[in-house]
């Protein structure tokens, strides 16, 4: 797959409780809720499996696709019959995203990361 699925995020309108209920149920550990974000928390990478986060907002389930140019599949995303719901945004120093809707309507993001 040249271009993998490399972060996922469950998005509800209670986080701690969506946290508490992945810990109880799939011994998911995270890291502490960051207010100032939602309360989102990251999932625990160690092990198989790709990274997570848990956060507050209109409930979903996101996917994010590893690119070495976001703005170049995004608007690749965008021609092909996608809605753009966020443009690419720098979230942290090593982190940019951006977030659309395919033609079936379900959130996808993309995601280019440094680390």
């Amino acid at each position: 797959m040249p271009h993998p699925i490399a972060h996922f995020e469950i998005i509800g309108k209670d986080p701690i409780a969506l946290q508490k209920f992945y810990a109880e149920t799939f011994g998911w550990k995270f890291s502490p809720p960051a207010p100032e974000m939602g309360n989102y928390s990251l999932v625990d990478g160690e092990g198989k499996g790709i990274g997570g986060g848990i956060g507050e907002g209109e409930p979903r389930v996101t996917l994010y696709i590893e690119v070495e140019d976001p703005q170049a599949y995004l608007d690749r995303a965008v021609k092909a019959g996608a809605k753009m719901l966020m443009p690419v945004s720098q979230i942290m120093e090593n982190l940019t995203i951006a977030m659309f809707a395919d033609p079936a309507g379900n959130t996808m993001g993309i995601l280019k990361s440094g680390l």
